[in-house]
């Protein structure tokens, strides 16, 4: 009994087995079958191809023989009408000649016979002939070898027509690769130059890892064809991954080459979310947006985000961006701002280098601010009105005002009131300014100290606001920090015994004669 279980497990294993390679050759043979199938279609339709090439490229040579032959017949009949009519012209005036020389004769013998007063002369007649007003100089040549034709070097380009080669693989150049303004252009050469070449496609996409490229990533792969130069440049991008990876392949009519190295660009931006647990609860926060809500509708919008597993916030694409600082957050369930403190903070914070964010609000809100806090900021406290923020505070209450505030001084602004604030820090130097976006127009700068890191402080009243992050510092506003930095280093130091240059992005600094202690103390004021 033992045996033939034994007989019968080996004899159902067997089956199994071969059922699962005949299964395997059952599906090769499908393959097999559908490669014959594909290899017979794409064999036709190289074939139709190249009979079509070939149709064109005679088609081209009888329309150029067509042209060609047209040419000399339009050259012959201009030369025999030209060379006929002055044909016709001698033959007249040889007739009209022989005319004349028989009446010259009859005249001369009328004068013999009759006397020469009697007879007409015949001078003006003779003069007058067409013999003498007639070019004995061929008007067209013979000759037509100006048409002559020598295709020795179009032939040996025919013969050696052979099919298409695959493209070369490209090469990025890094050192001609520019990240600057949220525009990322990328610059590419190839090993020899290839007029088969008919366009490239470049493919792009973000990542937080700088080395190369992983087999999984959080990000597709963009794709952008038809670029027809070896250089191409992405505008109005946003910044929420540390690093894009780029490659290119050149196309040509038919097939598409390998793909280059990888190249991996860092895109330095600031971005941050807004903190939902601490903010007001008149204030509905939605990702980067929010709106003035009288009814308190925040609280219900909070218990749903608390039952949240998978919130954005946490997500390892996020967490992987280790600076700015992440912001801890308020404890669950409770409001941090409350009374009038309509505030909401970013979750990040700056404690160095130069960061920049946008602010598109309603200029119809009753109330509105943009600025910075520490951390330390009190929960009754509005933006400005302690030594803990700094802002620019827009009021349509009862009077329109725009001003800049901190530790509740205010100072009026006199500038248009944009749609969008731009807000640039610079932690190290202790510098806050605020643009108008669009135009980049300052609109103020607080000049401090920054002992403490800061926070993305923002507060609407009746009103909304939605903000932009992903940005880098623009260029325009880094040269106007530098100009600002190199006119109050002026006032500060420029007399009598200092002179200042500046040389490009240097600032030079030469001394005359002077006492150190004098010197020491004019630097330190």
């Amino acid at each position: 009994l033992n045996s033939q279980c034994h007989f019968h497990c080996i004899t159902q294993c067997i089956t199994h087995t071969l059922a699962l390679k005949n299964e395997e050759i059952s599906n090769f043979v499908c393959t097999l079958k559908q490669s014959l199938d594909n290899l017979e279609a794409n064999s036709n339709r190289v074939q139709g191809d190249l009979e079509s090439e070939f149709t064109s490229l005679h088609s081209v040579l009888d329309g150029m023989k067509e042209s060609m032959l047209t040419r000399i017949k339009q050259e012959r009949a201009s030369r025999t009408y030209e060379l006929q009519s002055q044909l016709s012209a001698c033959s007249k005036a040889l007739e009209s000649s022989e005319e004349l020389l028989e009446l010259a004769n009859q005249t001369m013998c009328s004068s013999e016979t009759d006397g020469f007063n009697q007879v007409t002369d015949p001078t003006p007649l003779v003069t007058m002939a067409p013999a003498f007003r007639l070019s004995l100089k061929a008007k067209a040549s013979d000759n037509m070898s100006h048409l002559m034709v020598d295709f020795s070097q179009e032939r040996g380009m025919l013969q050696s027509l052979k099919f298409l080669p695959v493209p070369a693989t490209p090469e990025i150049q890094v050192s001609e690769c520019q990240v600057c303004d949220n525009t990322v252009t990328i610059a590419w050469t190839l090993p020899e130059p290839d007029s088969k070449i008919d366009h490239y496609i470049l493919e792009h996409r973000r990542t937080n890892h700088e080395g190369p490229p992983r087999i999984r990533e959080d990000y597709p792969w963009m794709v952008l064809e038809g670029i027809k130069e070896m250089e191409h440049t992405l505008t109005g991008l946003r910044f929420d991954t540390r690093y894009m990876t780029f490659r290119v392949r050149a196309c040509n009519k038919a097939v598409a080459g390998e793909f280059s190295e990888p190249v991996t660009l860092e895109t330095h931006a600031f971005t941050f979310k807004l903190d939902a647990a601490s903010s007001h609860q008149n204030l509905k926060v939605e990702d980067l947006s929010v709106e003035w809500d009288s009814s308190g509708g925040k609280i219900q919008e909070m218990r749903k985000e608390k039952n949240r597993t998978n919130s954005p916030m946490h997500s390892p694409a996020r967490s992987a961006l280790m600076s700015p600082k992440r912001a801890p957050t308020a404890r669950p369930g409770r409001d941090r701002f409350t009374a009038e403190s309509y505030t909401v903070l970013a979750d990040t914070m700056i404690d160095a280098g130069q960061q920049y964010w946008e602010v598109k609000f309603d200029k119809e809100s009753k109330a509105f601010a943009v600025g910075v806090a520490l951390r330390s900021l009190g929960r009754f406290d509005q933006l400005g009105k302690s030594s803990a923020s700094w802002c620019i505070h827009l009021n349509n209450w009862l009077q329109q005002s725009l001003t800049a505030k901190h530790n509740n001084k205010a100072r009026t602004l006199d500038c248009p009131i944009p749609n969008s604030i731009g807000v640039y820090v610079n932690y190290d130097e202790g510098v806050l300014s605020f643009y108008n976006s669009k135009t980049k127009q300052l609109m103020h700068t607080f000049k401090t100290k920054f002992q403490q890191p800061v926070i993305p402080a923002f507060m609407v009243w009746n009103g909304s606001f939605s903000v932009v992050t992903g940005l880098q510092v623009p260029s325009i506003v880094q040269s106007g920090q530098r100009k600002n930095m190199f006119t109050t280093f002026h006032s500060l130091l420029s007399g009598p015994t200092i002179c200042l240059q500046e040389t490009g992005s240097r600032l030079c600094v030469s001394f005359k004669s002077e006492s150190a202690s004098a010197l020491t103390a004019r630097l330190h004021r």
